[in-house]
């Protein structure tokens, strides 16, 4: 060993404990840190080199256990989990806030008009299916085919559901019409996420022993890991597209709006990224980013594929993806 830190620190696993959710708060606080967009490509790569090497039992002399970890947290917040490729500057988890609240911000101030409807549903799909390209679960890549038809049914199911709900709520208190943009949100989700991560639905996903040796791929798993993703995203939504309208519904009634009329895109930003800054964190919490399954609970062939292997095998493991 090359210095004086010691090589039994599990940097494959977070540094907080992950089977509670003040854990997985912790480690998603650190993963979605916007300042993460800033770090240059020589930093990222220091940091790959860090956590690479230790993996192979090298440590850098003078290296202390935070400088570790810091690096661990820089390499997560760049590099898939799976595939160890750099991802996308917009896909990556540290750009959740800023991109989500300008996207979010402005769906809430130009939700009026039907061309602004279509112009922001359209840029908010295009934004989730990088992320949620980006932050598949497994190493097996998407065709160019597959990820036309999951964009272009995401896009359409989320403007045909805003424009659906636009025109119900035309009668309405206006209070209810600022509910739409979340309403075609969350309706977009349902349909973006699997049909993003369509290929894992069709051929399962690496699922691995406690040790990390690989076992097979599980549709099962898949199934579960795009159904947890799913309910994460709504929940992230929902705090930054409930609250503002409500606020912004009792300012724009004050006379300091009504004399600024320009302030109220910014204001809305500004709340909407307020809510994010807590909301995408607690939410990516809301399950192990490392989940798990019975074995009992997968396909018939693979419990049977498994048990022939290693029969006190009880529990799998799988990235659920983000």
């Amino acid at each position: 060993m090359s210095g004086e830190l010691p090589l039994h620190i599990n940097i494959k696993e977070p540094r907080w404990d992950q089977s509670t959710f003040t854990g997985r708060a912790k480690h998603f606080f650190t993963v979605t840190d916007p300042r993460n967009l800033l770090l240059s490509s020589k930093t990222l790569e220091e940091a790959r080199r860090v956590v690479e090497d230790y993996r192979m039992g090298k440590v850098s002399p003078g290296l202390t256990e935070d400088q570790l970890w810091q690096a661990k947290y820089i390499y997560d917040s760049a590099f898939h989990p799976d595939t160890g490729e750099k991802m996308i500057l917009i896909g990556r988890m540290s750009a959740q806030v800023p991109m989500n609240m300008t996207i979010t911000g402005c769906m809430l101030t130009f939700y009026r008009t039907t061309p602004a409807v279509l112009f922001w549903q359209w840029v908010n799909q295009s934004f989730n299916a990088i992320v949620n390209y980006t932050n598949r679960s497994g190493d097996a890549p998407i065709t160019v085919n597959q990820l036309g038809t999951a964009y272009i049914s995401a896009t359409t199911g989320a403007v045909v559901t805003a424009l659906g709900l636009k025109s119900l709520t035309k009668h309405l208190p206006p209070i209810i019409g600022r509910y739409v943009p979340f309403a075609a949100v969350a309706a977009a989700n349902c349909i973006n996420i699997p049909l993003m991560r369509q290929r894992e639905l069709k051929f399962g996903i690496p699922i691995l022993d406690e040790n990390g040796n690989r076992l097979g791929e599980s549709k099962k798993a898949a199934q579960q890991a795009i159904m947890q993703v799913v309910v994460s995203r709504i929940g992230m939504a929902a705090p930054a597209m409930a609250i503002p309208p409500v606020i912004m519904h009792a300012l724009e009634k004050r006379a300091f709006l009504k004399r600024y009329p320009w302030m109220n895109a910014p204001l809305q930003v500004g709340l909407v990224g307020l809510c994010l800054v807590f909301a995408t964190p607690l939410c990516c919490a809301l399950f192990p980013q490392k989940s798990s399954m019975k074995v009992s609970r997968l396909e018939p062939e693979l419990q049977a594929q498994i048990r022939e292997k290693n029969s006190s095998v009880e529990v799998i493991y799988f990235n659920k993806g983000l």
